[in-house]
């Protein structure tokens, strides 16, 4: 005989609650919580040259730009999230009653790993894909030389666009940045 158990499920003030008193960052999915694997060096490394050059070329501009820590609440999917690297165009918006996580991303991208990679490709783009403002998803590899670059082009229409050479250049298509791929992988050691 097999004894099915039954998996807690979360409310999300309870996981809010969760996630104030942990020193790990924890992800929630519709009533589950995940913890955040810790990240490589060539996963931290790839999220922060992408983050210091968007940054940097951003500055004094009408957008803020987060890196890892970030929360990012997605309503139509019941989701938190903590994006690699994010983009806000003007002004936060905040979930209700919250300070402390964005709901109007522009552009979001997320560092692969082998845990993720299908869920960064699949189900999180579809989640990423009900919020409004969202126009922009990067996806870079860090085991390899490779980065897709998915931007919207109409009402549900998403042009895709690849690059696989460190002398390749990603021209961002929602706002005016662009940069080379040795940039994004300098200092990366690939096995």
């Amino acid at each position: 005989m097999i004894t099915q158990v039954e998996e807690k499920r979360y409310t999300c003030e309870e996981y809010l609650k969760f996630e104030f008193n942990s020193p790990e960052r924890h992800e929630y999915i519709d009533g589950k919580i995940i913890l955040r694997n810790g990240n490589t060096p060539n996963h931290n490394l790839v999220a922060g040259n992408f983050y210091a050059a968007l940054n940097f070329a951003l500055r004094r501009q009408p957008y803020r730009v987060f890196v890892t820590d970030q929360r990012l609440w997605i309503p139509k999917k019941r989701i938190y999230t903590y994006p690699d690297v994010m983009v806000v165009q003007g002004d936060l918006q905040m979930q209700e009653g919250r300070r402390d996580t964005i709901t109007n991303p522009l552009i979001i991208a997320e560092v692969l790993s082998e845990s993720t990679k299908s869920y960064d490709k699949d189900d999180k783009f579809a989640a990423y894909r009900t919020i409004p403002t969202f126009q922009e998803y990067i996806l870079i590899d860090q085991y390899e030389v490779h980065i897709e670059q998915y931007f919207k082009t109409d009402t549900k229409r998403w042009t895709f666009a690849e690059y696989d050479d460190l002398n390749e250049t990603l021209c961002l298509n929602s706002i005016n940045f662009q940069i080379a791929l040795a940039d994004i992988y300098d200092n990366v050691q690939f096995e």
